[in-house]
């Protein structure tokens, strides 16, 4: 598997599976799926309501992307989990529209799902590319 890097980012929790934080192979950048714990405090309590829950997932994403020395603008594919589809969808898309760029936005999947770790209410997995 050669130029293949498996990235432990400095500063980051242990990820809560076992994985990488990102991996990166021919200039793609894939990143595990972020959710909205506090990435100074892992073990506090996750926000309130999707739009928040949201706000920092996507934040931990753009940290993620930085520490690798990428931003938001990078992306080329997000996957959107949501725990409860129906509920939160517009209110997630409000949130997420307004933490990325306009007018080079990534594609994306939103998909509804039974549940998330620690009772999170979203998870997003992300696809980059280094320019």
């Amino acid at each position: 598997m050669s130029g293949v890097r498996h990235h432990l980012l400095p500063g980051f929790p242990p990820s809560v599976s076992p994985s990488s934080h990102a991996v990166e192979a021919d200039g793609f950048v894939f990143l595990t799926g972020q959710f909205p714990r506090d990435l100074d405090d892992p073990e506090a309590p996750l926000p309130v309501g999707i739009a928040a829950q949201t706000t920092r997932t996507m934040g931990n994403l753009a940290r993620a992307l930085g520490a690798l020395g990428l931003g938001l603008e990078h992306l080329v594919s997000v996957r959107v989990y949501l725990a409860a589809f129906e509920r939160d969808y517009a209110a997630m898309n409000a949130a997420y529209a307004a933490a990325l760029p306009e007018g080079g936005r990534p594609v994306r999947t939103c998909i509804g799902v039974t549940a998330l770790v620690r009772g999170a209410l979203i998870e997003v997995e992300a696809v980059a590319r280094r320019p």
